[in-house]
């Protein structure tokens, strides 16, 4: 790390010889020669590491005028470390002003070695200071989002799976269960993972949500369970990874059943016994933390086929809570319908108030692969589109067909002007998820595509 120091002193010798030694540690330094803008100087250079000269033109043997500013710099960040530099009449003042907030002092002539190695320390510990109180603001942002946001008042349905579903998470949320969320792409299943949390004895601790199937295999490690300084050529600092962000709160995994052999050792561990190494050191990190995963593979199925880890299966799936397809329940089509209308209508300030008849109609005959979160997307574009106060069938992105209504396919060659290259690769992406049954590997290979193109497409479409 390219650490900065800000070295003060009245004696222009001093500070060209330190200038000199802290140079060749690699390290930026500022010098300032008089006292009366130190903390201003601190702040705005940014500085990890403040040298002070306790002894100035005002009084050469005291020290009072040192210590005085460590006072000023201690109220504008209690954090920063000061280390002193005293001559040997005022060792006792220097050790007086450590009980002030001083971090550490030398004196002089001082001893080169000892010096860089305790302004090495210092700034190491500085910066984990300030790591630290970044992840605490992290999680308060968290927890304040997550007190606003999820609960069960966002899960809207009224059908009898969607109950079933209701009554699972107020069972399981208060206990300490790892839980297994599965069903088609769409579903609501990072909703269900917030309102356990939300309804745990976690709920003001962080919840972490990790999309696992996003993560390349070579950032998986790095991501889940952080890095020490220096574990790869980029490694400037350490960086705690997303079990350690989410100690003593609720972390999801996304996509679980998208992760590589070597991946599911590791998580297995941390399931096991609560423990692992970040990237690059030897000491092992203890955590406790509540899991709750998704996918909408056939975790049988990736066992069967020799993919997926059968210890790991029943280490995740203590108890599973299925999500149906939003076909399953057609009771809550047109309540869920009604509910982001009124929400994207306050949104974009427009006046619009319900949906003609025509436009019910084709909403409930549709098949609705892409399930709620395909919804909300096409309640969003038809209120954007609305001219009047009702939404009609005109402005639905949905076609009838033999009474029932179609998503938008493929166009054939005397009928491109009917089809733009958007919905073309929409009812693309759609076809190839419904085939392969939702498996995003398998569905990203019969479209010549990598798996996290095909995530950003459905992503984009609402389909993911």
């Amino acid at each position: 790390m390219n650490h900065t120091i800000l070295v003060v002193d009245d004696n222009q010798a001093v500070l060209d010889s330190l200038r000199f030694l802290f140079k060749q540690e690699g390290w930026r330094v500022v010098t300032l020669a008089e006292p009366r803008k130190v903390v201003e100087q601190a702040m705005r250079e940014e500085a990890d590491l403040v040298l002070l000269d306790m002894n100035f033109t005002r009084d050469t043997t005291s020290g009072a005028e040192g210590i005085e500013v460590l006072q000023k710099l201690r109220a504008a960040d209690s954090d920063l470390p000061v280390i002193l530099m005293t001559a040997w009449g005022t060792v006792d003042r220097a050790v007086e002003a450590m009980k002030l907030g001083a971090r550490d002092y030398v004196t002089k002539p001082w001893d080169n070695a000892r010096l860089v190695s305790a302004a090495r320390t210092q700034m190491e510990l500085y910066a984990a200071r300030r790591a630290n109180r970044n992840l605490a603001e992290e999680n308060r942002l968290l927890r304040s989002d997550l007190d606003k946001s999820h609960d069960f008042a966002r899960i809207v349905g009224e059908s009898p799976a969607m109950v079933e579903v209701l009554r699972m998470v107020a069972d399981v949320a208060p206990t300490e269960a790892t839980v297994l969320v599965t069903g088609p792409a769409g579903t609501g299943k990072e909703l269900i993972a917030h309102a356990i949390h939300a309804n745990s004895a976690r709920k003001d601790k962080p919840f972490v949500k990790v999309h696992v199937g996003a993560l390349p295999e070579g950032l998986f490690e790095r991501e889940l369970f952080g890095n020490v300084k220096g574990a790869f050529t980029d490694a400037r600092e350490d960086r705690p990874g997303r079990f350690a962000v989410a100690d003593a709160g609720t972390i999801f995994l996304d996509e679980i059943g998208t992760i590589g052999p070597a991946q599911q050792i590791k998580l297995l561990r941390v399931l096991q016994e609560g423990e692992f190494e970040p990237l690059g050191s030897t000491r092992t990190r203890k955590v406790d933390v509540r899991v709750v995963v998704a996918t909408n593979a056939d975790l049988k199925a990736e066992i069967a086929a020799g993919r997926f880890r059968e210890d790991l299966y029943y280490r995740l799936n203590v108890v599973e809570i299925k999500m149906p397809s939003l076909r399953e329940r057609q009771e809550d089509i047109l309540l869920l319908a009604e509910v982001f209308l009124k929400g994207f209508a306050a949104k974009n300030r427009k006046p619009v108030r319900g949906f003609t008849e025509d436009a019910k109609q084709a909403l409930l005959g549709y098949e609705w692969p892409g399930n709620v979160r395909e919804l909300e997307n096409i309640i969003e574009r038809a209120v954007i589109l609305a001219r009047g106060e009702e939404i009609s069938s005109r402005e639905l992105p949905l076609r009838a067909h033999d009474g029932v209504s179609q998503p938008l396919q493929p166009a054939a060659v005397n009928a491109l002007g009917d089809c733009t290259l958007e919905e073309l690769e929409r009812a693309m992406v759609e076809r190839a998820l419904k085939e392969h049954k939702g498996n995003v590997s398998r569905a990203a290979q019969a479209l010549g595509l990598s798996r996290a193109a095909l995530y950003r497409r459905m992503e984009k479409f609402g389909l993911g």
